[in-house]
């Protein structure tokens, strides 16, 4: 009889285990949105981008339709938008490295830095790699004006972002920023009221980029890169850019619809504002999902940034 409390010891031991291991698979039934990213078309990766840096670390694949970026020991790498955009749509299927990368950040964003380095503009997503024990987590932010505050929201996934790829959106107009992902708006950044004061509001390239993030993305960088798990290799396809392309030596922008499937990313009455089920979606994602708001912080802010209150 002695071995039966061994048995129930070991099942109870297995279901322990199973539990630890599928703590972060996590298995939701997620909200139906409509798919922006249906209604616009994809642009080559050769044609609508040159190198950023780390061109050795960059391969095109697919007649340029598809593209890898990788961090190694010599170098990260990236992509940087041949146009500047005021206001548009931007998206990528980004498929994250597998395995252990804590310290890897893979990038995805707005930012017109080089035109303007003291007053600069920036909207990013950023993909932060994970320890042994944590999940790959999103994190968004919101710059203008060459504020330095940052205002940070981090998600975990409903899905295995190195599985396969998977929808990184960013919708940029006078009236609001949002991000989503797989269509799903996980944040929305309007332009009213306090907001308005770190609105971004100049024209901005679009960047891809992975590079080593140790002092900082896993855990504020008790976790650094270990290169003996590289090289780290993102994959991006269904690269879109739908907007205003801004030319530095006329004024205005060009806006033009035929570019944009006659949807006008801009100010068209799809955009201007969230549907309801976009936000029951965003509801969803960010009571479920979301883990940490720059606007929660009070270790971080004596005084919580004004759009807080």
């Amino acid at each position: 009889m002695a071995i039966l409390p061994h048995i129930l010891f070991l099942c109870l031991s297995l279901i322990c285990m199973t539990s630890v291991v599928s703590s972060h698979s996590r298995h939701y039934t997620t909200p139906s949105v409509p798919r922006l990213t249906d209604l616009f078309t994809h642009v080559s990766v050769d044609k609508s981008f040159s190198n950023f840096f780390g061109g050795p670390n960059i391969k095109l694949i697919n007649n340029g339709s598809m593209t890898t970026l990788a961090l190694d020991k010599t170098s990260g790498s990236g992509l940087a938008s041949r146009n500047k955009y005021y206001y548009g749509f931007f998206s990528a299927a980004i498929k994250l490295p597998a395995g252990l990368t804590s310290g890897v950040v893979v990038a995805f964003y707005l930012s017109n830095a080089d035109m303007y380095p003291h007053s600069h503009d920036e909207i990013d997503i950023e993909l932060l790699g994970h320890d042994k024990r944590i999940d790959w987590v999103l994190q968004t932010n919101v710059y203008a004006n060459g504020v330095s505050t940052g205002r940070e929201e981090k998600f975990y996934f409903w899905f295995d972002p190195t599985q396969q790829h998977h929808y990184y959106s960013i919708l940029w107009n006078s009236h609001h920023i949002v991000f989503l992902v797989d269509n799903i708006p996980v944040r929305e950044f309007p332009n009213n009221g306090k907001f308005s004061t770190a609105y971004p509001s100049k024209p901005m390239s679009l960047y891809v980029t992975i590079w080593d993030g140790s002092q900082w993305a896993t855990h504020g960088g008790k976790y650094p890169v270990n290169y003996k798990y590289g090289p780290f290799v993102a994959s991006l396809t269904d690269m879109e850019m739908a907007g205003c392309i801004s030319n530095p030596t006329q004024p205005g922008s060009s806006c033009s619809n035929a570019s944009l499937s006659s949807i006008n990313p801009v100010e068209g009455p799809d955009f201007v504002k969230l549907s309801n089920q976009q936000i029951t979606a965003m509801d969803w994602a960010r009571r479920k999902l979301m883990f940490y708001s720059y606007c929660k912080d009070t270790s971080r802010f004596k005084v919580l940034p004004p759009e807080c209150k």
